[in-house]
């Protein structure tokens, strides 16, 4: 894999037990890129995200960040090294406060001259967890734990961060804030690995695009190549 990507993964192979889920799966995404990993339910994405985030402990393979190699680093060493992981299911504490959620995750003084992001730059992002951010999380709607979930995410100051489902479950105004703030973090030089069933949202906010069935990659291209020829997708994954 190139030295210059941002995040790359070389022939990885995980399992669940004695399940092999992820089969030689090699991908990389480069800095200030969006990369759409898109997949059918159960093709492996989520645990190529959890593998990523160091959830998941691989059996062979090498994950590289910014040319570190960080395979089989724990969770918390991973994100210390500036990957972060915004989960399927938002997973908030929802007993804390908006403030609260943010300050379990700071990184207060990020090395290698990573972006510290304070709590004003979150409330800059998301206007409404400043009006929520004494709030107990759980009883927020949907769309505002999803920016809080991305809020924590980024209070770690990654330079990779991971996204998995982030549109789920939100209602369309919400979906298109979401794709808006994404598109501000590419402007702004993190690197995003983006998994998400809703293919109009991923294909417009991709750069590259890789898709895996059966926890192997079946094709990659860059997401234009897919906007301009929409059988290719389906024959992947039966988008009509």
């Amino acid at each position: 894999m190139p030295s210059e990507a941002a995040l790359s993964l070389s022939a990885l192979n995980a399992f669940y037990g004695d399940s092999h889920i992820l089969h030689d799966v090699s991908l990389e995404v480069a800095p200030g890129r969006i990369l759409a990993l898109l997949g059918r339910n159960g093709a492996g994405k989520t645990t190529c995200m959890n593998a990523l985030a160091g959830l998941l402990t691989s059996r062979t393979g090498r994950i590289l960040l910014n040319g570190r190699d960080i395979s089989g680093f724990s969770p918390e060493a991973i994100c210390r090294a500036g990957l972060a992981l915004v989960p399927q299911g938002r997973r908030i504490f929802r007993s804390l406060s908006v403030e609260e959620n943010l300050a379990v995750a700071r990184c207060p003084s990020p090395p290698d001259g990573r972006v510290a992001w304070t709590d004003e730059d979150i409330y800059g992002l998301f206007p409404r967890l400043r009006e929520r951010r004494r709030h107990p999380a759980g009883l927020m709607s949907g769309g505002e734990q999803q920016m809080l979930a991305i809020g924590r995410a980024l209070v770690t100051a990654p330079r990779v961060l991971l996204m998995d489902e982030p549109t789920e479950g939100l209602a369309p105004q919400i979906v298109a804030e979401v794709g808006g703030i994404v598109g501000r973090l590419r402007a702004a030089g993190l690197s995003v690995i983006l998994v998400e069933q809703h293919m109009a949202f991923a294909l417009k906010l991709a750069d590259e695009v890789v898709v895996i069935s059966t926890g192997r990659v079946v094709d990659r291209a860059p997401a234009s190549a897919f906007q301009a020829d929409p059988a290719r997708l389906e024959e992947h994954l039966g988008v009509h």
